[in-house]
């Protein structure tokens, strides 16, 4: 008790209240100094709204939190300084620069970890990218940013960051090997977030596995494959890298081909059926007439002259296309009519001996008793 009476005494001294001012003065620095960052940041953020870009309206925000921050904490951390020095005597203080330290390494990684979010919500909201490429990106940025963090704190706390990553450099091998099919997923579906040959939504099929359907999820380790009949694929994302995967959502045009048999007694029919086809398909409003475009006679068939039609549609969506080609064949079916010919179909043509038919029919036209000798 006498002690603390001692105390209070000596803080009543003259010549101690002088370090008084001294915090009175760094507060009030702090108070005017973030004043005038926050009418400048004001200002700022009016400036930014008026430009067309996005990219400028998340830089003052992001940076806007921390540096009020950091305005408050880097003078009140003096001004404990002083209040240390002038009333608990001779005290080590290395503690409080540590801290100080510590205090800038955390403001800037706070920084560039609030850039990282508002950049990754323009880039969903502004464009038309894939959101889960975006997130990965933003996941591995926000990682590297905070080992970076961790690994400048360890380093002002004295710890030896190089024999520290000497050492994580052997673990991280013999881990390496250990997870040897888990790192593998794990980088190709690095791989898939760089190359991009599929993006969730997509319809993947692959010819060299039993892969077929629409993309659910691309994760770290696997990728979910919805198949038509509603099954889920879990496939691992190493399986990407020594496949071939076709991507038939990214076509640019669907295709029509088709073999139609026209009868042998049609034969003089064909060319105009050909050249009226080929002028439907020309004027077709759904048809791609700046691809490939053929209608030509290809065959004689068992029992069919043959004709084929190759040819694009201009979309791509699977029930369009089905409705697109619908009309075409249906169209086709009506030229084949006009010009008097039809579709052939499997016939059987018997040809008989006339000396036999003769035979025959004179056998059947005897007496019973002559047929029955």
């Amino acid at each position: 008790m006498q002690s603390l009476i001692d105390w209070w005494q000596t803080l009543h001294q003259a010549a101690a209240w002088e370090w008084i001012s001294d915090v009175v003065t760094l507060t009030g620095f702090s108070a005017i100094a973030w004043a005038i960052w926050h009418v400048l940041v004001g200002r700022l953020k009016a400036l930014a709204e008026k430009t067309i870009t996005r990219w400028d309206d998340i830089i003052w925000p992001a940076i806007d939190t921390p540096l009020s921050t950091l305005i408050w904490l880097w003078p009140a951390s003096h001004s404990i300084e002083i209040i240390i020095d002038n009333t608990a005597g001779d005290v080590s203080l290395s503690w409080l620069t540590l801290v100080q330290d510590l205090v800038v390494v955390w403001v800037v990684i706070w920084i560039l970890l609030r850039l990282v979010n508002s950049g990754e919500e323009v880039m969903i909201e502004t464009g038309n990218r894939d959101h889960t490429t975006i997130n990965t990106m933003g996941n591995v940025l926000r990682a590297l940013f905070v080992c970076v963090g961790i690994i400048s704190l360890l380093q002002s706390l004295g710890v030896s960051v190089s024999g520290l990553l000497t050492v994580g450099g052997v673990g991280g091998l013999i881990v390496g090997f250990a997870a040897k099919d888990l790192l593998s997923n794990f980088f190709g579906g690095v791989m898939i977030y760089f190359d991009r040959p599929f993006k969730v939504g997509d319809w993947v099929r692959s010819p060299d596995r039993n892969i077929e359907g629409t993309v659910e999820k691309i994760g770290i380790r696997m990728t979910v494959v919805r198949t038509f009949d509603l099954r889920p694929l879990y496939v691992p994302n190493s399986v990407f890298s020594n496949v071939v995967v076709e991507n038939p959502s990214r076509m640019l045009n669907r295709r029509i081909y088709e073999t139609i048999g026209l009868r042998y007694q049609d034969a003089d029919k064909i060319s105009a059926v050909i050249d009226d086809v080929y002028a439907m398909l020309e004027a077709h409003p759904d048809i791609e007439t700046r691809q490939t475009l053929i209608v030509n006679f290809n065959s004689f068939g068992p029992h069919s002259l043959d004709f084929f039609i190759y040819t694009f549609t201009k979309t791509v969506n699977w029930q369009r296309y089905h409705r697109v080609k619908q009309d075409v064949l249906l169209q086709v079916i009506g030229i084949i009519h006009q010009h008097g010919a039809d579709i052939a179909f499997p016939t059987r043509t018997l040809h008989m001996d006339p000396g036999m038919i003769e035979q025959h029919a004179g056998a059947m036209m005897a007496p019973p008793e002559v047929q029955a000798r």
